[in-house]
């Protein structure tokens, strides 16, 4: 019997995940070690349970389902279940829903793989504490030093959210798996993007991954009165962020790529007064690139950026780097495995880089791993209106499932 991807089981399962954290504007709150957060992977556990698989979890709150030996280096395929606050259905969640969907269609035709495909819903991916700490954990990237001072842009500290969950944050170093122990790492995921969208392409098949620098920068000027201080007098903060700001895309044309992106993304200001001059101004900056000198190009011309603004405008300023994610090719091999398992069911399929982080990168310090994307509603992602239609779905499932069977074979 070959195995099928149920689609009604499989949206059925979508829909299971994304009860919790649902919000009236019709997205979805799940942020890391939030109570949703923890309560959804509580509920998933018990679905891969309830399946019959060995459900565990690691230190970082990773929560895995095997299926198939327990002494044999695994398959494992997943995503993440957390989500950006306000965010959409699909990000994350549809890798796991497709991963568990794939296992459930080869037990169904009674297929017991030889080497045993392990289901993964990843911790904390989208980088609330400036990481992607579940698939880090794994693959035993988290340092002491990250584990202790990482926060998140509110200034709760990775620790203390773990702890209100009741979780031991230095589990998290011991949850490195050995080398050999996955034999390789697959993920389905949203291409969070407009490309396949635009040219009817059923599948996109990344080489790769853009890295992250995460910046924290700060801008300190003086607080005054807005009506009796003169233009040519004020040390506006928000002034020389609106100058940094404008900018960028004179940063991107000179020492950036075609891929490269430089990102402000959250700003706060104070006093936060109508009528009172900014004195302050701390805000977010996300640099991606696919090269890691291109990226530290950006930043070095950014840093310079920062220094000639603010000295224009009485400023004193300061730049932290929060992470790094360096970026990271995909495994040729398995992409090839891919484009041909592709081709096999007649599904059009193109190369393509990823532009957002995941898991998969990260995985590829443990072992050989790539990534199917499937195509996102007028590129939308991160936002209520993230959607990805069922059609697109079910090809994106019927590949991974192709994938699992023929990697899981031996």
């Amino acid at each position: 019997m070959k195995p099928v991807v149920n689609m009604e089981r499989l949206r059925s399962l979508l829909n299971g995940i994304n009860a919790f954290g649902r919000l009236e504007t019709g997205g979805f709150n799940r942020i890391g070690f939030s109570d949703a957060d923890m309560a959804v992977r509580d509920w998933f556990a018990a679905e891969m349970r309830a399946d019959g698989l060995t459900v565990t979890r690691d230190g970082a709150n990773s929560v895995f389902g095997r299926y198939g030996a327990a002494d044999a280096p695994s398959i494992m395929a997943g995503s993440h279940l957390d989500t950006v606050a306000n965010g959409g259905a699909f990000d994350g969640a549809l890798g796991v829903a497709v991963a568990l969907e794939c296992v459930r269609a080869m037990k169904d035709a009674g297929i017991r793989p030889a080497f045993p495909i392990e289901i993964v819903a990843t911790s904390e991916e989208e980088g609330r504490f400036g990481g992607m700490l579940g698939s880090q954990a794994i693959a035993g990237l988290v340092t002491r030093d990250w584990l202790d001072h990482a926060a998140d842009a509110d200034g709760v500290t990775l620790k203390d959210a773990m702890r209100a969950g009741g979780l031991d944050p230095d589990a998290v170093l011991a949850s490195a798996r050995k080398p050999g122990s996955v034999k390789a790492f697959l993920e389905l995921h949203i291409e969070q993007g407009p490309v396949l969208e635009r040219e009817g392409t059923a599948i996109g098949l990344p080489e790769g991954a853009t890295g992250i620098v995460n910046l924290q920068v700060r801008l300190r000027g003086t607080a005054n009165h807005s009506g009796t201080t003169p233009m040519d007098m004020r040390a506006d903060a928000f002034a020389g962020l609106a100058e940094i700001a404008v900018a960028i895309p004179q940063l991107i044309s000179e020492s950036g790529s075609d891929i490269a992106r430089i990102t402000i993304g959250k700003v706060e200001l104070a006093p936060n007064h109508p009528h009172t001059i900014p004195g302050d101004a701390v805000f977010s900056v996300i640099i991606r690139d696919a090269a890691e000198e291109v990226m530290r190009g950006l930043q070095a011309a950014f840093g310079e950026t920062c220094a000639r603004v603010s000295g224009k405008h009485g400023l004193a300023f300061a730049i932290e780097e929060k992470s790094f994610i360096p970026p990271v090719a995909f495994d040729r091999e398995l992409a090839a495995l891919l484009h041909e398992e592709a081709g096999s069911l007649g599904l059009a399929a193109r190369p393509m880089i990823s532009g957002a982080g995941h898991d998969a990168q990260t995985m590829m310090t443990l072992c050989p791993s790539a990534m199917i994307f499937v195509p996102s509603r007028h590129g939308i992602s991160h936002a209520p209106e993230e959607h990805t239609d069922w059609h697109d779905i079910e090809k994106g499932a019927t590949l991974m499932l192709a994938a699992l069977m023929r990697l899981s074979a031996g």
